[in-house]
């Protein structure tokens, strides 16, 4: 059994608090929130309210769910403390910081993982699955949307560090390569000096085109992954956790205008049917696995830097409009 604290007990550190207490081979032992257990998250588990009195109780590994800017220094008392860490995303709150980070855990042999959850998607985790089977053939593009109303709880961060750095976290890991360029625009509607609209372009080491559209300006809630390749597209919607592929057919279209137009040929459409775990359990146990067994499956600092980074180029490659 690990021995795990929980730092943070707000609207995520809730959520951490619920599936730690059921996953196996992982006991929540003691909780930390300066704010104490507002949700009632933690009944019964011991409440600190500094991170140094958590670590005096004797953990193994600790989740990290507290305000970005407070990543790199309750981060480093844990690194210090010989302590495993998972970090929810971003890493940090700018790149020099993450660094710090990265080079803590590394120096000490420590795990330490980053909270990119999308990567945990059931829809996203069975896309991956079939595209390094071979699947799709070579990827030629993935492109993303994410929009969404405003969620007033975000105070610290603007919407490339919050949403974008989902985008930018799975669409590096679909694409099996880091960011080689990145151009965007964006704007600034609700908060002064906060971004709160974005759109990307990009291209991953390997050639593949990216774009991303990111905004907290809409009604409308959507989140959608597209990946075309050689033998089709596939699309994900990480709402309803749904996979569908659109395939390159091989049916001659008898319309000629029709034909002109459509560009490829039409094949099935086929949406797929597979089991469907909760995306934090999948993303708390792969952090469990990587403490016990060295298991790969975690979103790790470099990781979690290299998103970040992504992110800091998105903001400071554009002139930031007020319309």
């Amino acid at each position: 059994m690990i021995r795990v604290g929980l730092i943070g007990l707000g609207m995520m550190g809730r959520h951490h608090a619920r599936v730690l207490q059921q996953l196996e081979g992982v006991d929540l032992v003691a909780v930390s929130d300066p704010g104490g257990d507002v949700h009632g998250a933690a009944p019964g588990i011991p409440l600190y309210s500094d991170v140094a009195s958590l670590i005096g109780h004797g953990i193994d590994a600790a989740v990290c769910a507290v305000p970005t800017a407070l990543h790199e220094p309750v981060g480093m008392q844990l690194a210090e403390a010989g302590v495993h860490a998972f970090i929810e995303k971003p890493i940090a709150a700018d790149s020099a910081a993450g660094q710090r980070l990265v080079e803590a855990f590394s120096a000490r042999g420590l795990v330490g993982a980053v909270g990119h959850i999308e990567r945990f998607n059931p829809a996203l985790q069975e896309l991956k699955r079939r595209m390094d089977a071979g699947e799709l053939g070579r990827v030629l593009q993935i492109a993303t949307r994410r929009q969404g109303p405003f969620p007033g709880r975000i105070t610290d961060v603007g919407v490339a560090r919050d949403l974008g750095t989902h985008d930018l976290d799975l669409t590096m890991w679909l694409g099996g390569a880091r960011f080689q360029d990145i151009q965007s625009q964006t704007a600034t509607v609700v908060r002064e000096g906060r971004e709160d609209m974005i759109a990307v372009t990009g291209r991953l080491d390997n050639g593949v085109i990216t774009n991303h559209l990111v905004n907290w300006l809409s009604p409308m809630k959507e989140r959608v992954t597209t990946v075309t390749g050689e033998a089709g597209a596939f699309v994900a919607d990480t709402l309803t956790a749904d996979l569908t592929f659109y395939e390159n057919g091989s049916v001659e279209a008898e319309w000629e205008a029709l034909a002109n137009f459509r560009g490829v040929t039409e094949g099935n459409v086929t949406r797929f049917a597979f089991p469907k775990p909760e995306p934090l359990k999948t993303e708390q146990a792969a952090f469990r696995d990587a403490i016990l067994h060295g298991t790969t499956g975690i979103v790790t600092l470099e990781d979690g830097l290299h998103t970040l980074m992504a992110a800091e180029a998105v903001v400071n490659r554009t002139k930031t409009l007020k319309p």
